[in-house]
């Protein structure tokens, strides 16, 4: 079974992949189109964040799933 910090990493990967879509689509930062610039706090921590969520994440690769009898 999966733990909440495991659903947090993988939503927060899934708003990068999101945001990196709309870059290479649209040419347009959607984290930084809300807080103001890529510079600007708010933007920072969303990047950091989304980073050690993929950090995390590589651990969900070698978990081993329940066995459910």
């Amino acid at each position: 079974m999966r733990t909440p910090i495991d659903r947090l990493a993988v939503l927060l990967m899934i708003v990068g992949a999101i945001n990196w879509l709309t870059v290479g689509l649209f040419g347009y930062d959607f984290v930084a189109g809300i807080f103001g610039s890529v510079e600007a706090l708010g933007s920072r921590i969303v990047y950091s964040l989304v980073g050690i969520a993929g950090i995390y994440s590589i651990s969900l690769l070698f978990r081993e799933a329940p066995v459910n009898e």
